[in-house]
């Protein structure tokens, strides 16, 4: 019975210690520049800031709607926003009162 020996490569030995760092360099690679990296977290900060500033803009802007639906609940009805709804809804106005369409003045300074 024969039996075959092999030549022992040296590249053999390599194998593991190139594909460990093959794995280590793709890890590294993304935790700089991947979505959640160190590089992206300088955007990911300006982002914050800027929609911290839209957060409290839309926030100001419920409380004055907040207020002004409070003024047309059936508890508290405030007769000056009837008045206001009433005229937008209906197209009303007093005898005594002028009333200047936008969209007439709009118009006119166009031509």
């Amino acid at each position: 019975m024969t039996t075959r020996q092999r030549k022992h490569s040296k590249l053999r030995w390599l194998i593991l210690p190139l594909g460990s760092v093959a794995v280590m360099g793709y890890f590294a690679y993304h935790s700089f520049n991947g979505d959640y990296g160190i590089w992206s977290r300088e955007r990911m900060e300006r982002e914050a800031v800027v929609l911290e500033k839209e957060l409290a803009k839309l926030k100001v802007e419920r409380q004055s709607l907040a207020a002004r639906t409070q003024l047309l609940r059936p508890e508290s009805l405030d007769p000056d926003m009837i008045d206001e709804r009433a005229r937008a809804k209906l197209n009303v106005a007093q005898a005594d009162e002028l009333v200047i369409s936008v969209a007439a003045a709009q118009q006119s300074l166009q031509h």
